[in-house]
């Protein structure tokens, strides 16, 4: 930009010098700005041409200016030069602030550690040599240098780079922390469980950056296009430097001046900047949005999606039971019974006991003393406590008929609703029940009431059961749903959805979710999915919600409105300038300012696509 810049006070000069009789000292001015303005673009022309063995539109461009040169026409190669070179910088702005996305993301990158060494002292050393198993100091106010699980410490974490969230988490002791964010308060332990090449922060980094170096569809042909069409220009433009002299009796002034004004006017500048600009803005809201495209050819097809398939565990829910329900026998404290339940499955690791030791810290309900707890391996726990016995399990281990009479009939009515029972029970009877579910993501029903006012279709594909499948379908607000799926029972699955809808795009989380996303036309991942997960799909949603899918499905809508608009608006003028020169309406200046100006309008317009408005 500056040396375009500079080319045109140059120009301004030039143009002085000459208006007040210094025609020498003009014409070295105007060389200047020839030079001065056109060596990148030439010298990017040039190596490219030698690199591919094809001529490029820069060489139309050098051609064309140097062609003007030499018919006299100074000031209107150099603004030809002017503006290309403005064009240029444009184009090059768009792809820099794409490219800024990584350079941002390395900046935050830790390159050293505090590990922790046997005798409990400290040494620093890089990243890169920290292996899984290791443990880290991470002092306030450090970076956290890698993924792992706090062994000891509380603090406030800012989790920003990773998920977009803006207010810090608290987080202590087994939670897991992520390379890239920062320790705000305390100090920190902190087991690593992913070497430095796997960690989520550097999946990101990788994403962007092979989002960027790939080509949508669009822009491939474009690229094949422009080679063809520089030799086409070439070869009318070398006819038109004598035949019109002998079909139409123009004189050889006039021929020639009309062969270097269709050089300029047909030149693709336009239509080959209709795309790339566009692409690469789209895919940096994206990144800044949390959602993370791995090429361009993926963002274009968004839009075409007809149908979007989502696993449930992890994707639709949250991929953890909850406890939703307790009844407690009338007569009953609520508190101390849940006081009991509680202390019974403290001793348990199973996601359902966990999922009741959570709900009764919650309640306040606190740990008894003197319980003592027996797992029976496959049905639940037995305890003793002040000379009674206890049991907690499901239906087949406190009793089915009781289980199926306590509070009128509840365990029916919860198992509709695709909970799971968990049953308290002594030697006189039940006490207690508490029902469980893997809950619904909070956003989940808005995201997909988005999405069906986008004309697209909601299908859930799921290993759960039928009467889990329902429940969790009608919460949603699914409009089908297939339970009891395989992996390969989802792929075929999709197949018949997308003959019967066209291209169906698939978001998952698991290993087993893997063959779904490969095969369908687009697949999504949850951002803390599994690296296979990852691996394997086409679109990232890095901070996990859902409402992001309506995001990127408009996002690209508007990326291929844009792109049509520039394609259409570059032939229009392209067409229109080629055919004013025809008919010798249209002088060299004009051209010039036709022609590049569309350029520069149309990369504008791409532009458009990095305002934050996700």
């Amino acid at each position: 930009m500056l040396a375009a810049l500079g080319a045109g006070a140059l120009i301004v000069t030039a143009y002085l010098a000459g208006a007040s009789g210094f025609g020498k000292a003009s014409a070295i001015i105007y060389l200047l700005a020839f030079v001065i303005g056109g060596y990148a673009k030439a010298k990017e022309g040039m190596t490219e041409t030698i690199r591919s063995k094809s001529l490029n539109v820069e060489i139309l461009m050098i051609l064309a200016a140097v062609g003007s040169a030499a018919i006299g026409y100074w000031t209107e190669g150099a603004i030809l030069i002017f503006i290309f070179a403005v064009s240029g910088a444009l184009e090059t702005y768009s792809m820099e602030k794409s490219r800024k996305e990584i350079s941002a993301l390395l900046n935050l990158k830790p390159e050293e550690a505090w590990r922790l060494k046997e005798d409990g002292s400290t040494e620093r050393i890089p990243v890169a040599d920290i292996r899984i198993g290791d443990s880290v100091l991470v002092r306030p106010g450090e970076r956290i240098p890698v993924d792992g699980q706090i062994l000891s410490g509380i603090s406030s974490i800012d989790e920003s780079a990773i998920s977009g969230e803006s207010l810090p988490l608290e987080k202590g002791r087994d939670q897991e922390v992520f390379a890239g964010t920062v320790n705000l308060s305390g100090a920190l332990t902190v087991r690593v469980n992913k070497n430095s090449s796997d960690t989520l922060f550097q999946k990101i980094i990788d994403l962007v950056g092979e989002a960027q170096s790939q080509r949508s569809p669009s822009q491939q042909f474009i690229e094949k296009f422009e080679g063809a069409y520089v030799y086409v220009v070439l070869g009318i433009v070398a006819l038109m430097l004598f035949l019109p002299h002998y079909l139409f009796g123009w004189d050889w002034t006039t021929t020639i001046y009309r062969a270097m004004v269709l050089l300029v006017v047909a030149s693709p500048c336009a239509l080959v900047a209709s795309i790339m600009p566009a692409t690469l803005s789209a895919i940096s809201n994206g990144a800044r949005h949390g959602v993370l495209f791995k090429g361009g050819s993926h963002l274009e097809s968004l839009s075409s999606v007809k149908v979007i398939a989502f696993d449930k565990t992890g994707t639709l829910t949250k991929g953890r039971p909850a406890v939703t329900d307790l009844i407690v026998r009338d007569g009953l404290d609520r508190k101390e019974t849940l006081s009991l339940l509680g202390t019974i499955e403290s001793l348990s690791s199973h996601p359902l006991a966990v999922a009741i030791q959570a709900f009764a810290e919650q309640e306040g309900a606190g740990l008894l003393k003197g319980v003592e707890i027996l797992d029976v391996p496959g049905s639940g726990l037995e305890a003793d406590w002040e000379g009674k016995t206890y049991r907690v399990g499901k239906p087949g281990f406190i009793g089915k008929a009781e289980a199926a009479e306590f509070a009128d009939g509840a365990l029916e009515r919860l198992g509709n609703e695709g909970k799971t029972v968990v049953f308290l029970r002594d030697e006189d009877g039940i006490l207690a029940l508490a029902a469980l579910k893997d809950t619904l993501r909070p956003e989940a029903p808005e995201a997909l009431e988005s999405l069906r006012a986008l004309g697209i279709r909601t299908v859930m594909l799921t290993g759960d059961n039928e009467q889990t499948a329902h429940a969790i379908a009608k919460e949603a607000g699914i409009d089908e749903y297939t339970a009891e799926c395989l992996p390969e029972t989802k792929v075929a699955r999709l197949k018949e959805l997308e003959h019967k809808y066209g291209p169906v795009a698939m978001i998952g989380d698991g290993i087993n979710d893997a063959p779904a996303l490969a095969t369908a036309s687009i697949g999504i991942a949850m951002g803390d999915g599994t690296g296979v997960a990852l691996e394997t799909a086409d679109v990232v949603l890095m901070k996990n919600d859902l409402r992001r899918l309506p995001y990127a499905r408009r996002l690209s809508g508007k990326m291929n409105r844009i792109v049509k608009q520039n394609v259409v608006f570059s032939i229009s003028v392209i067409m229109l300038l080629v055919l004013t020169n025809f008919l010798q309406v249209i002088d060299l200046p004009l051209g010039v300012l036709g022609h590049e100006g569309s350029t520069i309008l149309v990369i504008l317009n791409g532009l458009r696509l990095l305002r934050n408005d996700g």
